[in-house]
């Protein structure tokens, strides 16, 4: 896929976001299915490292912000958890392979096979620089401009109304950011903090966006999106990355993740 028509372009700029069907094939989505599988198996994670993952704001503050190794984990491939799968000693009430909610934030410059799929010819594209709560990317990838990042989500299974596909707002992408993640200020310890916060939304306005295995996603920085918990018996795992337009962008110290001297932000052309 050389990039997009022009229709597919207006569209995506006048939504905020864009589904491709039948972007992967098949085999990609195995392959990748079949790496999780093998990182799962292979996992060593501390108990005191057990970080559940949620994006209810006082969850949020607490899981994430408050533990070195969730803002440490830029650069490295670590394990984040769903709610209410060890016991009290840090034990696996689940299999492992049910228990994770994902794994981030380095796929991409650390794993082969997820680092093939990234920098595959057909993502670069010319005309681009659990239940997730209503939210804006863009909260926690500020840019100065705005609108210069770019969510990038890949289905490797049919995702549904029942197990979780995405809803957005169409429009939604055009009226700035409401809230903001910020790291605390350095010498002060780790720790995250909001600025403002998420307004009440209308949850008529939400439009679903079930997609088969293999779509891709396309999501502007600033679009207003969530999924509903998945009340199915299978699972709906799914590969994101962002892209972000470096071009005069300044991408705020103050984000969570940033760029380390080991793994700086990686290019996509390269």
């Amino acid at each position: 896929m050389a990039g997009l028509s022009p229709s597919q372009l207006q569209k995506f700029q006048e939504d905020g976001f864009l589904v491709l069907e039948g972007f992967l094939s098949a085999a990609e989505c195995v392959a990748m299915q079949q790496r999780i599988g093998e990182l799962v198996a292979e996992m060593d994670v501390p108990l005191h490292c057990r970080t559940e993952f949620s994006t209810q704001e006082e969850e949020q503050l607490r899981a994430q912000g408050s533990t070195d190794y969730f803002l440490s984990s830029g650069d490295k491939i670590r394990f984040f958890f769903e709610k209410g799968v060890f016991d009290k000693k840090g034990n696996f009430l689940v299999p492992p392979e049910k228990a994770i909610n994902k794994i981030g934030h380095a796929l991409h410059a650390h794993d082969p096979v997820f680092r093939c799929i990234t920098h595959s010819p057909k993502v670069q594209q010319p005309h681009f620089g659990g239940e997730v709560s209503p939210h804006q990317d863009a909260s926690f990838l500020y840019t100065e401009p705005l609108g210069r990042v770019l969510g990038v989500w890949m289905a490797l299974e049919d995702a549904t109304l029942e197990n979780g596909c995405l809803w957005f707002i169409p429009g939604s992408h055009t009226g700035g950011v409401s809230r903001r993640m910020v790291r605390a200020p350095a010498g002060s310890g780790p720790g995250t903090s909001f600025l403002g916060s998420e307004p009440a939304r209308d949850n008529s306005l939400f439009v679903p966006a079930p997609v088969r295995r293999g779509a891709l996603v396309l999501i502007h920085g600033e679009v207003v999106h969530k999924s509903e918990q998945n009340l199915s018996d299978r699972s709906r795992q799914a590969y994101t990355f962002h892209l972000m337009d470096t071009a005069g962008t300044v991408w705020s110290p103050e984000n969570w993740l940033q760029p380390t001297a080991e793994l700086p932000f990686p290019p996509l052309y390269t």
